[in-house]
């Protein structure tokens, strides 16, 4: 079992693998991102660890990036290799933001907000 230095890193990425998730390429995105990671030479900045399921099937494939605290939906490989550049420059990926974190997560949209309420 690996045990990680993380010191040094700016983020970390749960990237969902639920079976809606996989359905939606899911296992590509966690491919991609740690490729751009690679490509970007920023192992030491950005953490990565693949969830069973993120709770918003929906809208798959789900990242969530800490300690900002957004939820982005509907990542694809493609998208994923840019979010990796946007959190390197302390950005957002804006087009797939779901949820933004301000003392709790709040939707980016009406239609964000829907789902089931957790019990």
């Amino acid at each position: 079992m690996t045990t990680w230095n993380l010191q040094g890193t700016v983020s970390h990425l749960l990237i969902c693998n639920g079976s809606s998730c996989r359905k939606h390429k899911g296992e590509e995105v966690a491919d991609a991102i740690e490729d751009e990671i690679g490509k970007q030479g920023a192992e030491r900045q950005i953490h990565t660890t693949v969830t069973r399921c993120n709770g918003r099937c929906s809208d798959a494939c789900v990242v969530i990036s800490y300690p900002e605290g957004v939820w982005y939906k509907e990542i694809t490989p493609k998208s994923a290799k840019a979010l990796v550049r946007k959190v390197l420059e302390g950005e957002r990926l804006e087009d797939n933001v779901l949820y933004t974190y301000d003392g709790g997560l709040i939707a980016a949209t009406e239609k964000d907000a829907k789902g089931k309420k957790k019990k």
